[in-house]
């Protein structure tokens, strides 16, 4: 249980399938990146954002700011076990994905380049996140 979920998810890439968009599976299965300024519709209003995938709390809306980059960025996650870092050599580059510890689910990436308090900038995309308002 390093990773805090004791309820790990694991599930064929049929059952994925029929449970996600055709988007959201590419994206947190088959770890795709959706178009940037694609999927960044989300309310401006309290809120958590969650894995699209399993429904594990991953970044509060609090932590959410305009990076320019077109994905959704957070400077943190809600809890640091609710995701884990991976180095990714694809694309001819050196990068840390970041993916859902509950369900494995690709998530984004993480750069050493947000604001304060953190300076980290976790560049996410749209479609592996679902949002919930917080009811005030």
């Amino acid at each position: 249980m390093a990773n805090g979920f004791s309820d790990k998810i694991t599930k064929t890439d049929s059952e994925w399938r029929a449970e996600l968009s055709d988007l959201a599976f590419k994206v947190t299965r088959k770890a795709a990146t959706e178009r940037a300024f694609t999927n960044d519709n989300f309310p401006k209003s309290d809120g958590m954002f969650y894995c699209i995938c399993c429904d594990a709390e991953l970044f509060a809306q609090e932590a959410k700011f305009d990076s320019g980059t077109g994905w959704p960025s957070f400077y943190e996650p809600k809890n640091l076990a609710a995701v884990e870092e991976r180095e990714d050599n694809g694309w001819f580059m050196r990068r840390i994905e970041v993916v859902c510890a509950r369900c494995d689910a690709h998530l984004g990436h993480v750069f050493p380049d947000g604001p304060k308090p953190t300076g980290m900038r976790y560049c996410i995309n749209g479609a592996a996140l679902a949002f919930k308002e917080i009811d005030g």
